[in-house]
């Protein structure tokens, strides 16, 4: 993999070693679960009285939505991230034996769709396992393959994932289904709430201000804070796809930097290719504030909400710097 860390919603993925796959799965049982400690998250039940001494076994293709169910499920899951390593393509990721293992022994499986992460889809199919409740952001949400797949930048989409993880747990483990109700209240109302309140006073202050971006996964959150993209999309999905955008659309992006018709530039700092290190160059040299933004949690180890916020609080200085106040 190249030192950029490309997305696409659309790009072939590389095959799954299925040798080493099959050989793994061969030696799982249905209740088999064997995870590493750099991979699983758990976090301390919030509440207290809970049903039963039941801990639902989780696996989530990525660590965004990880994070997420793991601080939803509290004390009564258990979850396992496969991509953790904020360096790692996951378009271009190889499942490993232990990934099918413990793809294998999960009650509950999280994965993103819309083309994103097509080889979790092939590692759950691999051993369809015994009554595991599977959950594809994609199709909750309603975004089908060839739309933009980068779901974990909408705030909308965040709490469809929310209520749906909720409802799951709740199926999964009715007795302890007001434990996870009272999670997810503090989730929302606590854990999130600087993350919620960047978003409202962002979308106070600055929505239909112009922006430019480096590439499609900042159009969710545009969206979602209200601010106008004026990137081309045929820019930010090759971007994305790490393809080569057309000369049209470079000189149209060119041509909003020089004149000052964004206020802000935002840019994935995980795939900073040579055109978008030019575009960040030009748009400092112009005095147009740059925003970073990366694909996966970072740096390692962070939460979806530190992240997330880290980010939004460098999109509303980038904005406020913008406008002077």
């Amino acid at each position: 993999m190249s030192s950029a860390l490309a997305s696409c919603s659309t790009r072939p993925t590389t095959r799954i070693v299925l040798v080493a796959v099959t050989a793994a799965l061969t030696a799982v049982t249905a209740t088999a679960c064997s995870t590493s400690s750099s991979h699983t998250s758990n976090t301390s039940a919030t509440g207290s009285g809970s049903g039963s001494d039941r801990t639902i076994q989780v696996v989530a293709a990525e660590n965004f939505w990880g994070s997420i169910a793991s601080q939803l499920g509290g004390s009564h899951v258990k979850v396992t991230s496969i991509i953790t390593n904020p360096a790692t393509d996951p378009h271009a990721y190889e499942p490993t034996a232990a990934d099918a293992r413990t793809g294998a022994g999960a009650q509950y499986a999280i994965v993103n769709g819309i083309g994103y992460d097509a080889w979790a889809d092939k590692l759950l199919a691999s051993n369809p396992g015994s009554g595991r409740t599977e959950l594809k952001v994609g199709d909750l949400v309603g975004v089908k393959p060839g739309g933009n797949p980068h779901r974990w930048y909408s705030p909308d989409d965040v709490r469809q994932v929310i209520e749906k993880i909720t409802a799951d747990y709740k199926k999964a483990d009715p007795a302890d289904a007001s434990y996870f109700g009272r999670q997810k209240t503090t989730f929302e109302t606590r854990t999130l709430a600087e993350y919620n309140k960047l978003i409202a006073d962002i979308k106070a202050k600055y929505a239909g201000n112009p922006i430019g971006a480096s590439e499609s996964i900042v159009a969710p959150l545009a969206e979602g804070l209200g601010l106008k993209m004026l990137t081309p999309e045929t820019f930010l999905d090759a971007m994305s796809e790490g393809s080569d955008p057309t000369a049209k659309d470079k000189a149209t992006i060119d041509q909003q930097i020089r004149n000052k018709k964004i206020e802000v530039y935002v840019y994935n700092s995980q795939n900073s290719t040579p055109d978008v290190q030019a575009q960040v160059k030009e748009a400092k040299a112009q005095g147009i504030p740059v925003a970073t933004v990366t694909e996966t949690l970072t740096p390692a180890g962070a939460t979806f909400q530190q992240w997330q916020t880290n980010q939004l609080q460098g999109i509303e200085q980038a904005l406020a710097k913008a406008a002077g106040k």
